[in-house]
């Protein structure tokens, strides 16, 4: 019984091109989006030379030394054309150059706009004028400190200490695709409404046959449901091996845990799924379109339209954050990735799970109780 109701769902599910489209086809498709979408994020953060116009008013030996260190090597902070105030103003209304140092005993820096670049000119040159005023202020107290002035600059001590929680450097792209895989795991719940629905006999003539027949319908239904989670994690083996081998997408060396997180995505998903189906009454289209709803909203919260999201709810709505099973599995990934402990991990693992048992429980004590008046 078991063998022929399972290959014969197995191969009415593979026929079924609309839930194909949504459980893979439109993931694949989503990805690719993003992928040409946020490329050019991967690379934020990375320095880029800062071109400045240097205006010389007044000699200072010091202080062109100091720029020109910063402007020579294989990676220079400071890219440097000498030109009259005049050009230099030009050169800033036409954004060529980020900012103009006014060379002087005083040097001067003029921007006529805020950002990054700006921020790092001007920390650069509060830092020149303030060592410049304590040296001075030194030497003026006590001359013979000058021999060791030079050494004490160049030997600045760190009090602190760069201890990174990973051996992983989280890209904020990766929230997306994470966020991406987990709203995939859900959307493997329109196979887990399709088994509710055949065998709701209001919805089908198929269910109607199905419930009048010799055989347990929780059985038939069970076995159903076998055939849809096969599908389910053939497709989300492709989509991660999508995203791995043709996108790129580094998931880190923690492969057998990605493995397990995939899979209990899968499971809560498809009872996630059934959940709703057996829990809304209506046709099938009022059904799909709630299921719908809710696994973006979530999807959402989880960080997939915006990466902010995600962390927005969890600084001022934690509880939110622990009630949205889309968040709980995207953030599975996330702490497989930077974190070498598992305690974060497998407390999402334990929420997941959790859903998987309210929403098996509730199907079932929903679909065994419902009866027919006719049939």
């Amino acid at each position: 019984m078991f063998k022929h109701l399972f290959t014969y769902r197995l191969k009415v599910l593979l026929r079924d091109k609309e839930t194909i489209f949504w459980t893979l086809l439109f993931p694949i498709a989503l990805s690719l989006f993003f992928y040409m979408a946020l490329s050019g994020l991967r690379n934020v953060g990375g320095f880029e030379t800062i071109s400045i116009a240097l205006v010389e008013e007044q000699n200072n030996p010091t202080f062109e030394t100091v720029l020109e260190s910063l402007s020579t090597g294989e990676d220079p902070m400071f890219d440097i054309r000498e030109s009259t105030l005049e050009e230099a103003r030009d050169l800033l209304e036409d954004s060529t150059i980020s900012g103009i140092i006014q060379v002087s005993d005083t040097p001067s820096l003029v921007v006529n706009t805020s950002g990054i670049r700006q921020s790092i000119l001007k920390s650069f040159l509060d830092e020149y004028l303030q060592t410049s005023s304590t040296v001075a202020r030194i030497l003026q107290e006590d001359p013979s400190t000058g021999p060791r002035i030079g050494q004490v600059i160049a030997q600045r001590m760190e009090y602190t200490k760069d201890a990174p929680i990973s051996k992983g450097e989280y890209n904020m792209v990766l929230g997306y695709y994470y966020a991406l895989i987990a709203m995939t795991c859900f959307y493997g719940g329109f196979l887990g409404m399709a088994e509710v629905n055949q065998i709701q006999a209001n919805l089908s003539k198929r269910a109607a046959r199905l419930n009048i027949a010799p055989v347990h319908k929780m059985k038939a239904f069970l076995y159903n449901l076998s055939a849809s989670f096969l599908i389910q994690l053939v497709e989300m083996g492709f989509f991660l091996a999508f995203l791995l081998f043709v996108l790129k997408v580094d998931f880190g060396d923690k492969t057998g845990w990605i493995l397990l997180t995939t899979l209990v995505g899968a499971v809560t998903g498809l009872s996630f799924g059934a959940f709703i189906s057996a829990a809304v009454k209506g046709s099938e289209n009022t059904k799909n379109g709630i299921f719908i709803g809710v696994t973006m909203l979530c999807s959402f919260l989880a960080g997939l339209m915006f990466h902010e999201m995600k962390y927005l709810v969890q600084t001022n709505v934690p509880i939110l954050a622990r009630l949205n099973p889309v968040n709980l599995l995207a953030d599975s990934y996330y702490s497989l990735y930077v974190f070498d402990s598992l305690d974060r991990y497998f407390q999402n693992l334990a929420g997941l799970l959790i859903f998987t048992l309210v929403f098996s429980l509730g199907t079932y004590l929903i679909i065994r109780r419902r009866k027919y008046a006719s049939l």
